[in-house]
Order: C-alpha cells, then sequence, then structure tokens
C-alpha cells in the first residue's frame, strides 16, 4: 500500500489538473516526469545496488573504496548522486544519515526524501540522539554496538548498506530487492526476513 494518504493523493492531482489547464505544464510532461520516477529514479535502484553488494564480494569491496564509479559503471548514478559514499552496517557498526543543514539526499538513487528526514525534529535530533531517533524507528541497538552519523551535504551522499537478513540465502535478486526498503538505506531501518511457511 502507498505511503500517501488518500487526501495527499487528491490534492496532488488537483495541483496537477490545475497546472495543466493554465498551461504551467503540459501533460505529456508530466507522464514522463512520473515515468522517470517509476523506473529510473527511486528506491528499487538503491536496492539493486545493495543486493548485488551482498551477494558479490568483489562488487562489495568495489562499491566501498570507489562508491560513485562503481554505482555508475552500473548505470545507476543521476542527479544527487554524483558524489557517493557507501556506509556499511555490520555487528559493530550502525551507520544512520542526516543532512543538518537542509534535506542533501541521492535523489536518482533513493527517490524522493521521505517528509521526516526534511523535517528540523530529524535533522537536529539524529546529531544529538541517535540512539534516541532510532529507537522511534524502532531500532533498539545493544550498548556495544557504536553508532555513527553522517552528515550529507551539496557535495557528498551517503548511502546505507544494509546487513542482509538471516534466512535469504535461497532468496534470488528479485526477492532480496523488495526486502530492502529506502529507510534501511538511510540507517533507519534493520531488515528482516519471515520465511513463509
Amino acid at each position: 500500500m502507498s505511503e500517501f494518504s488518500e487526501e495527499l493523493v487528491l490534492k496532488a492531482k488537483a495541483i496537477e489538473s490545475l497546472l495543466i489547464e493554465k498551461e504551467i505544464v503540459d501533460e505529456d510532461t508530466l507522464d514522463l516526469i512520473v515515468e522517470e520516477y517509476e523506473k529510473n529514479i527511486g528506491p528499487h535502484i538503491g536496492a539493486k545496488i545493495v543486493v548485488r553488494a551482498w551477494k558479490d564480494n568483489e562488487f562489495k569491496n568495489k562499491l566501498l573504496m570507489e562508491p560513485t564509479k562503481t554505482i555508475s559503471e552500473m548505470g545507476l548514478i543521476g542527479f544527487s548522486g554524483e558524489h557517493m559514499v557507501i556506509l556499511e552496517n555490520t555487528s559493530k557498526i550502525h551507520n544512520i544519515v542526516v543532512c543538518t543543514l537542509c534535506s542533501c539526499y541521492p535523489w536518482a538513487i533513493l527517490g524522493l526524501p521521505p517528509k521526516w528526514y526534511k523535517s528540523f525534529q530529524y535533522r537536529s535530533r539524529a546529531v544529538i540522539e541517535p540512539k534516541e531517533v532510532l529507537k522511534e524507528f524502532g531500532i533498539t541497538l545493544d550498548d556495544e554496538i557504536e553508532i555513527k552519523v553522517w552528515d550529507s551535504n551539496a557535495d557528498i551522499r551517503y548511502l546505507v548498506l544494509p546487513q542482509r537478513p538471516n534466512g535469504t540465502e535461497k532468496l534470488n535478486e528479485i526477492e532480496l530487492e523488495k526486502l530492502v526498503t529506502r529507510n534501511s538505506m538511510i540507517g533507519t531501518e534493520i531488515l528482516t526476513y519471515n520465511a513463509k511457511k
């Protein structure tokens, strides 16, 4: 189910209709923009990168060493993703990304930023009290796990490489990609997997 409420969808359609009616934009242009976000921009792009890193250690090492070049070679770099850094979550380190100044974010790889990512509350508290912020997202980490907070800016964008969930060894790439969420690539979600019986 979409994360957008019915009211928000209706407002968006009303604005779209008004823009077309006033000839500020034309319908074909809007269709192209929507198609671009559905096919070439969004968290499904980031998920492809994550899953390939899970399945291919050589690729993962290259990705961690030369992220922008490696992602570009996959044909997946676009606007707001030109200077990428990959942050690997492990059993000892949990990374979380924030942009304290505004909402710098790798749109081409993660799609539109969530509303909370742009909020002043998240931007200020994630740096000061990351453990508490993560608890609000349902993540409780053991005391020995180090939390690293990374501040995006106009020059550097981050992608968190989440840990692969246990029990996913037999899943194919498409099934794995469905597990990866935008929030996990920001560091505000830990992925889990429950095999259907």
